[in-house]
Formats: structure tokens, C-alpha cells, sequence
């Protein structure tokens, strides 16, 4: 009986947040949703009318959507593969004794403490400007024709600064999963006579593996709304190059002032997301069960 009493005292206690956090979630949701069914122009407010699923229509069959779609898939993986990839071969580095071990560490992760439009503006304006950059600078020194990385290779220079700001949180995660490592495994392996990659191969990397789930889960939830970096560089350029399905929805909604389409490309993004994140959550589950 006590138990009981806890239990619904527990509930009670807890049901404001609960009841804020669904009307967090679920107002601009329902909003979105109900926006999404109307043709409203921004530019002609108070002439909205119920336009069913045209929007959606609208929104999968124009022509920036289906490479919006690719550069979008493009961006997360190739953001995951730089993080995780180079997230390992940190930590491995970091993990090593060596004198002035905590400020490198902390000059590794400081990156990820930089607003996203702040780490664009330095990547755009100090590293790959065409001119003035040190990328430039260093091309110019070698004898080679500076890269105007922009305008150039847009999609992957997007990669690279976003990949810059998720390299510090991948580096952590691996590196606390690689200390709780029992080193007496190791030992035992290499008087075995195991070299370093045998053991990476058969040790290291089997015990960094829910590590790196989480990092995968985690990183691939925010790279699909990636949006500063977009706005501040290429603006979704040259042409639709560099446009994701975020900005895309942007472009709608602040470009071309179609607030139902923005509307149902939303819908369509928080779908795409959602099924995205039900097949890394099943993923990491049986990870975690293994």
C-alpha cells in the first residue's frame, strides 16, 4: 500500500514537466502540421485557404528536393566517417602518457565549445577564403594554384567544417570508453605475442564499439538539422550544391515566403528523422544487449 502511495505521489510530482514537455513538443508540432494543409504566403497574410496535401506534393517533386535528400545523406556520412575515424586515432593519441597530456586535451574538445557560426566565419573568412586564407597562402608557397574552396568543392568543405565541430565530442566519448580498458588484457595479449594492430583489431576496437554507437546515435541527430554552417558559407550554393533539407525548408519559408510548403517540408524532415533515429535506437539496443 505504501508502495502504491509512492508510486502515484512520484507521478503526480513529475506530471507538470511531463505535461510542459508534450506542450513543448506538441503545439508547434500541431501547428506546423496544421500550417502545413493551408497555401499561405507570407508576403499575403490573411489569404490562406485549405490546400490538403498539395504542399507535400509541392515540396518531394521540386527539383531541389531530391539533391537535397543526397547532400543531405552525404554531409551526415561523411561527418560520421572524419569524427569517428579521426575520434579513434585521437583518443589512441591521447590515451598515450606525455608531458602537457590535460592542455592538449583540452585544446582537443575546445573546438566543440565554438558556436556553429562562429567556427563558419573563421573556416570561410581565415581558412579557405580564396585569397587571404591560410589554405591559399599555403598553396601559393608550394608553387600551386589556390582553391577556392567554396565555390569549388562547396558540399565537402561544409563536411570539413562541420566535422571540425563534432571531432571533439567523438574524441571524448572514444577516449573515456578506451580508459576504462583493462590493461591487464592487453599485457596479457602482447606477451602472447599480439603486435599493436592485433590488438586494436581483436581488443581495442570491440570494447569502443557501444562507444561508438553512441557517437554515431548522437552525431547523426543533429548533422540532419546542420544549418549555421550552410547560411554562413555557401548559402545552399552554388546552385543547390550545398542545400540540405534543412535549408531547404528555410528557403521556402524565408526565400520564397511559402509558409505551407516550409510547413510540410518539416513534416517531412521530423518523418525522415524520426525513422532515422527508431533504426539507430534499435541499433544501439542490441548493441547494448550484446
Amino acid at each position: 500500500m505504501a508502495t502504491l502511495h509512492t508510486r502515484h505521489t512520484a507521478r503526480l510530482m513529475l506530471s507538470p514537466a511531463v505535461i510542459m514537455l508534450l506542450a513543448w513538443m506538441l503545439i508547434p508540432l500541431g501547428m506546423t502540421l496544421y500550417f502545413s494543409l493551408l497555401r499561405y504566403n507570407l508576403l499575403m497574410p490573411g489569404t490562406e485557404t485549405f490546400d490538403g496535401l498539395e504542399n507535400y506534393v509541392y515540396f518531394v517533386t521540386d527539383p531541389a528536393f531530391g539533391a537535397a535528400i543526397v547532400n543531405t545523406l552525404l554531409l551526415v556520412g561523411g561527418t560520421l566517417l572524419i569524427t569517428v575515424v579521426g575520434g579513434t586515432f585521437l583518443a589512441i593519441l591521447l590515451d598515450q602518457p606525455f608531458f602537457g597530456q590535460g592542455i592538449v586535451r583540452l585544446l582537443t574538445i575546445s573546438p566543440f565549445f565554438i558556436m556553429p557560426t562562429v567556427s563558419a566565419l573563421v573556416w570561410k573568412n581565415m581558412l579557405m577564403h580564396p585569397a587571404n586564407g591560410i589554405f591559399a597562402w599555403v598553396a601559393t608557397s608550394l608553387g600551386f594554384q589556390p582553391i577556392d574552396w567554396l565555390a569549388d568543392a562547396p558540399l565537402f568543405s561544409i563536411i570539413l567544417i562541420v566535422s571540425w565541430g563534432w571531432l571533439p565530442f567523438a574524441t571524448l566519448i572514444i577516449l573515456t570508453a578506451l580508459q576504462s580498458l583493462d590493461s591487464e588484457q592487453k599485457e596479457a595479449a602482447e606477451m602472447d605475442g599480439a603486435g599493436p594492430v592485433s590488438i586494436f583489431v581483436f581488443i581495442t576496437l570491440p570494447h569502443l564499439s557501444r562507444a561508438l554507437t553512441v557517437v554515431v546515435l548522437i552525431e547523426t541527430i543533429f548533422l540532419l538539422s546542420v544549418f549555421a554552417e550552410i547560411l554562413v558559407t555557401t548559402n545552399g550554393g552554388p546552385g543547390t550544391a550545398s542545400t540540405n533539407l534543412t535549408f531547404l525548408v528555410f528557403a521556402q519559408a524565408l526565400l520564397n515566403y511559402d509558409a505551407g510548403a516550409a510547413a510540410a517540408g518539416g513534416i517531412i524532415a521530423v518523418i525522415l528523422a524520426n525513422i532515422v533515429a527508431v533504426f539507430l535506437i534499435r541499433m544501439i539496443g542490441k548493441n547494448l544487449e550484446a
